[in-house]
């Protein structure tokens, strides 16, 4: 058995959901000197690029969570402001992205999956998204793990998904089929100036945690069910969140995916699988109607 077959086959073997919460506590741990010494040793590790963070200083984190949160300086995620453009949401790097296919979206070559499984399982919710646009991005530890909004949008929809925690590393994208549709996830579904628009936290081995800026932490604790709330369109309890501004976040790395209807917004040309992403830059634009 050759070394990545033999990673694969550890993934399926490890008690994955026991190691994420038990890593999701250490994280969380207030461990002074420790806890510094262990983001150093993470810093250096993944060669993070801490000029970029609001507070440079390891010691200043108490705990590890808080510094893989750890927010940015002003200014220097530039967002594209520019009505027409999606911007991105995350630091991180491409997958894959393209066409929802007979309901179908590609996992990575050989490997497509049901968007209507990744939703949560409900056609209401997926209709709205066939034959639209979808693209994958993963976070490696190195990133940034504030997700942010692409456009303006008003929150119709969240759905908690529970499932596996499989890595979603590219080589478990590779290889385990049904990746993102197996593993735990959060849906939130928008009402955008493009259309619909979903956005999917999924959730992976060590991820401790998948927070939305309107709920707090959804996962943990994991469920059995699939889980939904709807909130309004209008009124004193509706959330609207513009471009650029925060959503959620993940406590560990993990990937985003973002799903748009039929004849909503193109991707821009530059942007393909392998593609390095930076939060508010432009990801694709909008199809006026004329266009359309």
């Amino acid at each position: 058995m050759n070394l990545d077959k033999l990673k694969i086959a550890m993934q399926y073997a490890l008690p994955k959901h026991a190691l994420s919460r038990l890593v999701g506590k250490l994280a969380a741990a207030q461990a002074g000197a420790l806890t510094t010494g262990l983001i150093k040793l993470f810093i250096k590790q993944y060669k993070i690029d801490m000029s970029e963070a609001l507070y440079e200083d390891p010691a200043h984190y108490k705990t590890f969570n808080e510094f893989f949160t750890r927010p940015l300086k002003n200014g220097i995620r530039p967002l594209a402001t520019e009505p027409e453009i999606i911007a991105h949401p995350v630091d991180g790097a491409i997958s894959q992205l393209g066409e929802v296919v007979d309901g179908q979206i590609i996992q990575a070559k050989g490997h497509d999956y049901s968007l209507q499984t990744l939703l949560g399982g409900k056609e209401e919710d997926t209709v709205p998204f066939l034959g639209g646009k979808f693209a994958t991005i993963y976070l490696a530890p190195k990133d940034y793990h504030r997700i942010h909004m692409p456009v303006d949008g008003t929150l119709r929809k969240m759905i908690y998904v529970p499932g596996d925690l499989f890595s979603v590393n590219p080589l478990t994208a590779q290889n385990v089929p049904n990746l993102f549709a197996r593993n735990e996830r959060v849906v939130a579904i928008f009402d955008t100036e493009i259309g619909p628009l979903a956005m999917v936290l999924v959730g992976a081995t060590i991820v401790a945690s998948i927070e939305t800026i309107w709920a707090g932490t959804v996962t943990p604790p994991a469920g059995k069910d699939v889980f939904s709330w709807d909130y309004p369109a209008e009124g004193d309890n509706v959330i609207k969140l513009n471009k650029g501004e925060e959503m959620g976040r993940f406590k560990l790395g993990s990937t985003v995916i973002l799903a748009w209807g039929a004849e909503q917004a193109d991707f821009l040309a530059d942007q393909q699988p392998e593609t390095v992403t930076r939060m508010g830059t432009p990801f694709a634009t909008k199809i006026t109607s004329t266009e359309a």
